[in-house]
């Protein structure tokens, strides 16, 4: 016992919270004074004197009572809950004003009216034509992309060998990094110009497969290979075939996850803007027809009512940004409940 006994002149208390609000008192203090008797100034100034005030002094009170190993690890905690604070700012300060200013414009008729006869100063007109077809573009995106990337992440993982494989992976992380406007782009050059077919919802849903299929290839690949190869080998050791084996054994096991992969990619072209512009063009009225003439989407519509020099127009366009927000958030949030029943399977 004498051996595994912690000498008392090695033993230190640790702050409690009391001591650590004490100190960021002390921090606010001095802070007050020092703009008080100089020349500082300024919301921003204070909260950044006072920031780093607080952090000297709690280090220094930290070494003195902790030791030096507690305060660096202290200081560094202080840093990294820092910046967790300052990642979220923005966040929250996106999503606040959103729901404060787009609030006032939401209105029953607002889901169920197109702006279709609307002039720029009446303040009727809704959101539901490009509710529609926003609805329609990502299907069809979500039709042309879950399929192929599925199939593609299947190959890579259970049969891609060698340099085939190898490049494949290569050029869907090139994807995962294209900018939406080429995208845009390439099915303007191609579908509208070269083929002749004109703006529709259609086109906007193959620019927007494009964006897509790199994400739902990555997060399907990354699933599959969670699934224990001792599953495979116990099918195969069944005498089931490969293909059988991925059907009913693989594809079952990573089910949820690559349903939230499915639904993260959804989230991430829902709201993208710049191939819309470029394949959809934009329509006033209800178009049911994804396949013939222009289509409005929840992006356009926010677009163009936000480039608007009067109020009401300028207030539908937070009404439809609080709307794709709500959309995106709703799908994340499934994707998070999917990916939290996963983990408790």
């Amino acid at each position: 016992m004498g051996v595994l006994a912690v000498p008392v002149a090695l033993k230190r208390r640790a702050l409690n919270r009391a001591e650590l609000g004490m100190i960021g008192a002390v921090a606010i203090g001095v802070t007050a004074l020092l703009f008080t008797l100089t020349q500082l100034q300024g919301v921003l100034d204070f909260v950044l004197v006072a920031y780093v005030l607080y952090l000297a002094v709690q280090t220094a009170v930290s070494y003195r009572v902790e030791g030096a190993r507690s305060a660096k690890n202290r200081l560094a905690l202080t840093l990294l809950i820092s910046a967790l604070f300052l990642a979220l700012v923005p966040l929250v300060a996106v999503l606040y004003y959103t729901l404060q200013r787009g609030l006032q414009a939401i209105s029953p008729g607002f889901f169920t009216h197109s702006m279709n006869g609307v002039g720029p100063l009446d303040s009727g007109g809704g959101a539901y034509h490009a509710i529609l077809g926003t609805v329609e573009q990502v299907l069809i995106a979500s039709i042309i992309s879950i399929p192929v990337g599925l199939l593609a992440a299947i190959y890579i993982v259970e049969y891609g060998r060698g340099r085939l494989a190898y490049w494949i992976r290569f050029f869907v992380d090139v994807m995962t990094g294209l900018p939406s406007i080429v995208a845009g782009l390439f099915i303007f050059a191609f579908w509208v110009l070269a083929l002749h077919k004109g703006f529709s919802g259609f086109a906007a849903g193959m620019a927007l497969s494009i964006l897509m299929m790199p994400i739902v290839v990555r997060a399907s690949e990354e699933m599959l290979k969670l699934v224990p190869n001792e599953l495979r080998e116990a099918s195969y050791a069944l005498g089931v075939p490969r293909w059988r084996t991925i059907v009913s054994v693989v594809l079952p096991a990573a089910s949820a996850g690559l349903t939230t992969g499915i639904i993260l990619a959804v989230a991430r072209v829902t709201g993208e803007t710049a191939p819309l512009l470029l394949t959809a063009f934009g329509f006033d009225a209800i178009r049911t027809n994804a396949f013939s003439g222009p289509q409005s989407g929840l992006p356009l519509f926010v677009f163009s009512q936000a480039g608007s020099a009067f109020g009401v127009a300028v207030a539908r366009a937070w009404a439809g940004a609080l709307t794709l927000i709500t959309i995106v958030l709703l799908l994340t949030v499934l994707a998070r409940l999917l990916t939290r029943r996963n983990r408790l399977v």
